[in-house]
């Protein structure tokens, strides 16, 4: 019966209302995304490509864009692990702490990525916590690259587990119970029955953890140091080139972040597509069956 009144009510609004909306909707996505993200790469090519490729192969942006690299390549492993195991913990079991895990993953959507940041240089900075007992054996962590690996995990780490907590409390652990009792290992059971169901959303979450890590900036400001050519990230890296006036090459490294979201977007919708290619598939032989 609700259906029936939603849909009425769908199907017998006037078309200039229709119209208005959509208009609008278009409006504010051309005013605040298209032409923005378009203005990155007007602006970078206006002098042509040879200043733009110039600008992508300067020694300091080289080595900002093989630290952005380095620094995902380190943190979404972690982010996978983690992810994985909140998940399963908190859709198959039942403890003491539960709701204060699954709030806990949800911090760094509240706490701002500078004040992540300042927080790392209360622990391992000079006058940190712990900074005194670094310095005397030489290990860096603020103002490096180990710094910088621990605040992007810190502000990407819920994407995984956010992804899967859902799917797995949803699909629920019939299988994964037919499986143990059919004679499967623990890890039978995870490689050929859990991961199977959960695919698509785990590489939906590590795209999305993958294009914050990549265009994080808050928390790695503060605990970077902004050495040039050392501690810099492309986002970083955009900034200084930005301040000192050298537009070029400042959006031409911004188009490369650009370039990230675009190919972000077309991953996820194609991560989305098959996701729902698979529930159809799922619900067809559910009814056949």
């Amino acid at each position: 019966m609700a259906s029936t009144i939603q849909r009425s009510i769908v199907t017998t609004e006037s078309r200039a209302v229709r119209y208005l909306l959509t208009a609008l909707a278009l409006l504010f996505i051309g005013v605040f995304l298209v032409i923005p993200l378009a203005s990155v790469f007007i602006e970078a090519f206006r002098q042509g490509w040879q200043l733009y490729l110039a600008a992508l192969v300067e020694p300091d942006a080289v080595q900002a864009i093989k630290l952005t690299l380095i620094v995902a390549a380190i943190s979404l492993p972690a982010n996978l692990i983690f992810g994985i195991a909140a998940a399963w913990s908190i859709a198959r079991f039942d403890f003491r702490g539960k709701s204060i895990l699954t709030t806990l993953i949800d911090l760094p959507f509240s706490v701002s990525p500078v004040v992540a940041g300042l927080i790392y240089v209360l622990m391992f900075g000079a006058q940190g916590w712990w900074g005194p007992w670094l310095i005397e054996n030489d290990y860096k962590i603020i103002f490096a690259v180990p710094g910088i690996v621990l605040a992007t995990i810190f502000v990407t780490f819920p994407f995984v587990a956010r992804e899967l907590i859902p799917l797995m409390e949803a699909q629920g652990s019939d299988e994964e119970q037919a499986a143990i009792v059919l004679g499967a290992s623990s890890w039978q059971m995870f490689w050929r029955v859990t991961l199977p169901n959960i695919k698509w959303g785990l590489l939906y979450g590590v795209i999305l953890a993958n294009a914050r890590a990549m265009g994080e900036f808050g928390a790695v400001s503060v605990v970077s140091g902004h050495i040039r050519g050392m501690t810099n990230t492309v986002p970083l890296h955009v900034e200084i080139l930005y301040n000192e006036y050298n537009f070029v090459g400042a959006f031409a490294c911004a188009s490369i972040l650009a370039l990230l979201a675009l190919l972000t977007l077309a991953a996820k919708s194609y991560v989305e597509w098959k996701s729902e290619q698979q529930a159809a598939t799922d619900r067809r032989h559910a009814v056949e069956e």
